[in-house]
């Protein structure tokens, strides 16, 4: 029997999709990476009865980076990025195994479906999946079809056994065009990146931004934002008045009238104009009208137009919108949400959603009314030719998806049920009246027909008085005409809304990665998020791209940008050369690079009279081991040491607090060493600024604290404090905070795995002697004898962390409170038992702890 295997583009995906082609009769185990499951079950396939594997990825298989030294900023000038330095494709996420676990599932399959998302990105993980899995799938016979691709748009029953029942190739073009994406955006990103980091990060100290990121997409994103606050600061409020006049329509009711000439800037002729009607007495009615008017239901729900109702209607910004959105399609309550479609295609099935919805209590009795009644065709929108509008699928309630999930999914369900319905019918009547030689207009609303504004009641037309019936030449009387004073007023900053509705219209990002730009420029601290959603620009952001304008305006205009995205489109289409377009592309950023770095200078004057330099910034904290002065500690992002004297600056680990450590010293080369704490619960660790900067031996990294350190002699180092492999990741080594007493801990120097042991003892040290089973070196702890938890009064006991039974009930692991990225173990295999790694890097271990003698460290995992 032939086997087929299928891969979709998430878990979730996979058992949906499984599940509705198998009716629910197959069987899952979980895959060799723990995260992707396998769904297995017989059926026919091109005639023939065959296996089918149903699995999934998690998102990119596969991403580009640079190779080796390109990936080092001090080792390269970032004008090589353009041309000179090699990509590569490496996995994604290595934790995952992808690789591995594709060509595991593959590896003797016939035939392959994929089932991935339907956009472009979908298109290009179909091909990083094809790269893994076609070398070992089996051999093809006499040029027979092996790769199949899925196309759908919802996880509905029909959707899925349509797409499997017309199956079509991946489209090699798409692909292309994210591969050219990807490479533009790291050659360009990362050259103006490192050098616009490295240039102003050495001269000032206050920037509080770790990285000065420059993004072909994300800057001109910015650069609408600093527009808008440039209008708003450069907006000078002018005076205007207007008059204001009321008449009496009976006993109890008054009309307002609004002045058809709207309002005046000069003050004399306000007066001239009131003086002359004040006086009057009377209104008279020069003409009215009654016009029935409608306003139109609203288009098709793409992802833009969702994406700006969630921001400026239910205060959710863009990535927390489209991630919502994504859940909900991947359980099925909606069709999928990345579409720049408004337009349904003539086929599409509009009553089976709807049907859908003629139970749910919010909106049963407008769903079975249009049902009975008959549905009204959706205005026709924009078809991009991608998948159709977004849709709900299936009905829900606030109790199955949660708020936030519901609110979203409510304004969609909404949304589409306005597209079927009536346009909203009203009659608007309007009376001109005249008061001595000025004329005035009063206007009044009455709904006919409320039409789609039942689902959206927050579209209705306002409630309005009803105007009195009356007719030219009739008069009333005038109870008060006024002047009123008032100023114009300046533009408020950007929505979220706002900001995608210029995104679009520029052609800046798509309908995907438009809210990770906007993310982007709220993480960096180039825009902070205020009351409604506006984005405000900071003192960096708007230096920033005021200094983009002084040097070259197109690196900030959306101009420069949008035409790429129309180039990349080209590609996608298979009318442009993928070549010929990354080429002249990056030759065109290279010359911008190299005229950006000689103007520099421009930007520079801009950021002196907004930022302080480093000399000027900052507390003393330790001695710099070249000149012996005191360094100063700049707590602002990115924190770091700075010598004014020597005029060098030394990078600290983040997201941490920094003191100095004791006045000790480091014996390699005469600096102060610092301490970096997590918090009190978390992990610490001292380090050398200088070592930490320039690594002193071969198997030590750029980051590297003294856990790290393989000094063979210094009492801070990895091979004096260092105990043994850390018990979750592979790579750590569990290394003693001499710090922490009387709470004492030890940590390992990769992950996050703190262990808190030997409360309340006044000494432990890290004896020079190891474990006869495991090889970790062994502790000696002091008690006092009040406060001693040792059986028999005793006040000093060494043993091992990992085999002593009496050290067991005196250690408690937990994870550390903050995780820092240099703690790149992260949480990893959870195992028992493994080979235990000696305190010194000399040191080779080659026992394994016995079954019987599980620790207390250990069997936590268990």
């Amino acid at each position: 029997m032939r086997t087929v295997l299928m891969v979709a583009e998430k878990p979730s995906l996979a058992q949906s999709i499984a599940k509705i082609l198998s009716r629910g009769n197959m069987s899952s185990r979980k895959g060799l990476n723990g995260t992707c499951s396998v769904h297995e079950y017989t059926g026919t396939f091109a005639g023939q009865p065959v296996r089918f594997k149903m699995t999934s990825v998690c998102g990119h298989v596969m991403t580009l980076d640079f190779l080796g030294k390109y990936n080092k900023w001090d080792k390269v000038d970032p004008a090589e990025l353009f041309s000179q330095a090699p990509t590569e494709k490496k996995e994604a996420n290595p934790k995952l195994n992808m690789v591995k676990f594709l060509q595991v599932e593959g590896k003797g399959c016939d035939y392959i479906v994929l089932w991935l998302d339907c956009d472009k990105e979908g298109e290009n993980i179909c091909f990083e999946v094809l790269d893994a899995v076609l070398p070992i799938m089996n051999p093809t016979h006499g040029g027979e079809k092996t790769v199949f691709r899925a196309r759908f748009s919802s996880i509905t029953d029909t959707d899925i056994c349509a797409a499997m029942a017309r199956l079509g190739e991946p489209d090699h073009n798409e692909a292309l065009s994210v591969d050219a994406r990807q490479e533009l955006d790291l050659r360009i990103g990362c050259a103006f990146t490192r050098f616009q980091t490295k240039y102003f990060q050495g001269k000032y100290g206050n920037l509080d931004s770790s990285l000065i990121s420059f993004g072909p997409c994300q800057t001109p994103t910015l650069g609408f934002c600093v527009e808008r606050h440039d209008k708003i600061q450069s907006f000078k409020p002018e005076t205007y008045w207007v008059l204001q006049a009321k008449v009496n329509a009976d006993k109890d009711r008054s009309l307002l009238l609004d002045w058809d000439r709207v309002r005046v800037f000069d003050r004399e002729i306000a007066q001239m104009f009131l003086n002359m009607t004040k006086l009057e007495k009377e209104a008279q009615v020069e003409a009215t009208s009654r016009k029935e008017k409608a306003k139109q239901r609203p288009l098709a729900l793409n992802t833009v137009e969702m994406l700006r109702v969630a921001s400026s209607s239910l205060g959710m910004g863009p990535q927390h919108a489209m991630q919502t959105a994504e859940r909900l399609y991947t359980q099925g309550y909606i069709s999928y949400p990345r579409t720049e479609t408004t337009h349904y295609p003539e086929n599409f099935d509009l009553k089976g959603p709807l049907r859908q919805q003629a139970n749910h209590p919010y909106w049963a009795d407008t769903v079975k009314r249009l049902l009975t009644e008959g549905i009204n065709r959706p205005r026709k929108g924009h078809d991009a030719g991608d998948h159709p509008p977004i849709t709900p699928m299936r009905s829900a309630t606030e109790a199955e998806l949660g708020s936030e999930a519901w609110r979203l999914y409510e304004y969609i369900t909404r949304h589409f049920i306005a597209t079927v319905s009536y346009d909203c019918k009203y009659l608007q009547s309007t009376i001109s009246f005249r008061i001595g030689p000025e004329h005035f207009t009063c206007t009044g609303k009455t709904v006919i027909s409320p039409g789609f504004t039942e689902i959206m009641p927050w579209q209705s037309v306002p409630l309005e008085e009803s105007l009195p019936t009356c007719q030219r030449g009739d008069t009333f009387a005038v109870s008060e005409i006024k002047m009123l004073e008032k100023q114009t007023n300046p533009p408020d900053y950007l929505t979220e809304a706002e900001l995608i509705t210029l995104m679009e219209k520029h052609g800046i990002g798509t309908d995907a990665s438009i809210p990770v730009h906007i993310n982007n420029i709220c993480q960096r601290n180039y825009v902070t998020v205020e009351s409604g959603r506006r984005l405000k620009p900071t003192n960096l952001g708007i230096v920033l791209v005021h200094g983009y304008y002084k040097i070259d305006a197109e690196l900030v205009l959306p101009t420069i940008r949008s035409a790429v995205e129309k180039q990349l489109n080209l590609i996608a289409q298979g009318k442009a050369d993928y070549r010929q377009v990354l080429g002249h592309t990056l030759d065109v950023f290279k010359r911008k690079f190299h005229y950006f770095v000689d103007s520099i200078a421009g930007m520079d004057e801009l950021m002196e009279v907004s930022f302080s330099p480093l000399a000027a910034t900052g507390k003393p904290l330790s001695r710099c081991g070249k000149c012996h002065r005191f360094m100063k500690y700049i707590q602002a992002k990115p924190s770091r040491l700075h010598c004014s004297h020597c005029d060098e600056t030394y990078t600290l680990p983040q997201n941490g607090t920094i003191k100095l450590y004791k006045e000790l010293r480091c014996p390699l080369d005469d600096f102060e060493l610092v301490l970096w704490s997590s918090g009190s619960r978390g992990k610490s660790y001292p380090l050398c600024p200088y070592c930490a900067n320039h690594p002193p031996f071969r198997d030590m990294k750029k980051g590297m604290g003294c856990n790290e350190c393989t000094h063979p002699t210094c009492q801070h180092s990895l091979s004096m404090l260092g105990i043994g492999q850390c018990v979750e990741c592979e790579s750590g080594v569990l290394v003693l905070d001499p710090t922490s007493g009387p709470k004492w801990k030890v940590a390992c120097n990769k992950c996050n795995v703190v262990a808190h042991c030997f409360e309340n003892a006044y000494r432990v040290r890290v004896s020079v002697d190891t474990c006869s089973t495991c090889e970790a070196a062994l502790l000696a702890v002091d008690f006092n004898k009040a406060k001693s938890p040792l059986p028999g009064d005793e006040t000093q006991h060494t043993g091992c962390v990992f085999c002593d039974p009496i050290f067991q009930e005196l250690v408690e692991l937990k994870h550390a409170a903050s995780c820092h990225p240099m703690h790149r173990g992260g949480p990893g295999r959870r195992q028992g038992r493994g080979r235990a790694r000696g305190r010194r890097p000399t040191v080779k271990p080659s026992a394994r702890r016995p079954k019987d003698k599980m620790s207390a460290l250990a069997a936590y995992f268990v």
